[in-house]
C-alpha cells in the first residue's frame, strides 16, 4: 500500500484503541463535495459548451432522442435496479446518514471499519471550518428519512474515536441522509449494443454505474474509462459534426 498511499504508516499496536485490531496513517487528498459538483458543472457548461437538461427518462432506449444519437452514457446510479433496459438485478441501495457540523478544531480525517458501520471524521475544505460525521452502511435500506437515534450513534461514536470533537466548539448544522447505488461484484464500466426500436435500429451505450460509496474517489477513473471504451464512437461523431454539441 505503501506504492499507493503518500507517508503510509502502520500505527503501533499500543497506539490503537483496545478495540481496534489494525490501524494505517497516510496523507490524502479530501473534497468538498458541493463545491466539487458546482466546479464540475461549470467546467462541462463553460469549457466544453455541454447542455444539461432534467428530464425522466422512461427506458434507457428513449435517453436515444432522435435517430442521430448514436451513443448514450447510463450513468443512472440507483435508478440501473429499475429502468427498463437496464434492469440490472447485482444493483442494490445501501443507505447511509452522517452529520455536518461546525468544528474548526478539527483539521485531519479520521476513519474506524466496523463489521457492519463506519465511523469517520472528515473536514471540509474551504467550508470556515465544517467537518462531515458519519456514518451507517445499511444494505438494502432506501429510505431518505434521517433517524435521531442515528444522529446520537453517529456523535457517541465519532466524539470517542476523537477527543477533540467532544468540545462546546463542537456545533452541528444539519443532519443528512442518502443513498448509495451499490452493485455486486463492483461497478459496470462497459460498452454494448442494444436494439433501440421496432425496426431494430441500433445504439451503443456505454454502462457506468456502481460505484456505491466510493463515487468521489473512483468517478473520475470510471467516467476516463467509460470515455475510452467509447473513443473510436466519439471520433467518428466529431469528425462527422463540426456543431455537435453534446447533452448531459
Amino acid at each position: 500500500m505503501s506504492s499507493y498511499l503518500k507517508n503510509y504508516k502502520v500505527i503501533a499496536k499500543d497506539d490503537l484503541p483496545a478495540v481496534c485490531a489494525f490501524g494505517i496513517t497516510f496523507t490524502a487528498v479530501t473534497l468538498n463535495a458541493p463545491m466539487h459538483i458546482r466546479y464540475l458543472l461549470q467546467k462541462l457548461s463553460q469549457g466544453y459548451d455541454i447542455r444539461v437538461v432534467r428530464q425522466k427518462v422512461s427506458s434507457l432506449q428513449s435517453a436515444f432522442i432522435s435517430r442521430e444519437t448514436s451513443l448514450v452514457f447510463n450513468c443512472t446510479g440507483n435508478a440501473a435496479r429499475c429502468l427498463p433496459g437496464v434492469e440490472d438485478p447485482k444493483c442494490f441501495p445501501t443507505r447511509g446518514q452522517v452529520i455536518l457540523a461546525k468544528a474548526g478544531q478539527i483539521s485531519c480525517s479520521v476513519m474506524r471499519h466496523g463489521r457492519d458501520y463506519e465511523t469517520y471524521v472528515i473536514p471540509r475544505p474551504g467550508s470556515n471550518g465544517n467537518v462531515i460525521l458519519g456514518g451507517f452502511m445499511q444494505k438494502g435500506v432506501s429510505t431518505g428519512d434521517t433517524f435521531s437515534e442515528e444522529t446520537e450513534s453517529i456523535l457517541e461514536r465519532t466524539k470517542s474515536m476523537l477527543a477533540d470533537l467532544d468540545s462546546p466548539d463542537t456545533e452541528v448544522l444539519a443532519v443528512f441522509s442518502g443513498i448509495r447505488p451499490s452493485r455486486e461484484g463492483g461497478a459496470r464500466v462497459s460498452l454494448e449494443e442494444i436494439d433501440i426500436s421496432k425496426t431494430q435500429q441500433k445504439g451503443l451505450v456505454v454502462q457506468n454505474y456502481g460505484a456505491g460509496g466510493t463515487g468521489f474517489q473512483a468517478g473520475h477513473g470510471m467516467a476516463t474509462d467509460a470515455v475510452m471504451l467509447a473513443e473510436g464512437v466519439l471520433q467518428n461523431i466529431l469528425s462527422g459534426h463540426e456543431k455537435f454539441r453534446p447533452l448531459l
